[in-house]
């Protein structure tokens, strides 16, 4: 079984910067779609941005411009680089790995928070 491992998250001051890692195993990572996810207390997940085993990346609006999200299918690891980061992106972020007709994997969640 897949398991997706997460780190990077942290307290950060608005307009910085962190980078969240994904490490993927037990899987052939490299044909698969990946995802962050993120999730605030009450309210409901939401994407955050996409990327397809080949590289093409999708953003949601509220975040475009401002976060990257990368692949190293070499090290099975998926990133996503957030700058210029804003109190409403505290949330907690999920890994999302994407199986198409069975149910996708997702990582533990990581706390980002961002606060003077």
């Amino acid at each position: 079984q897949v398991q997706l491992v997460e780190s990077g998250g942290g307290l950060v001051q608005p307009g910085g910067s962190l980078r969240l890692s994904c490490a993927a195993s037990g899987s052939i990572f490299r044909l698969y779609n990946m995802g962050w996810f993120r999730q605030s207390s009450g309210k409901q997940r939401e994407l955050v941005a996409t990327i397809t085993g080949a590289g093409s990346t999708n953003y949601a609006d509220s975040v475009k411009g401002r976060f990257t999200i990368s692949r190293d299918n070499a090290k099975n690891t998926v990133y996503l680089q957030m700058n210029s980061l804003k109190p409403e992106d505290t949330a907690v972020y999920y890994c999302n790995l994407q199986r198409g007709s069975r149910p996708d994997y997702w990582g533990q969640g990581t706390q980002v928070t961002v606060s003077s």
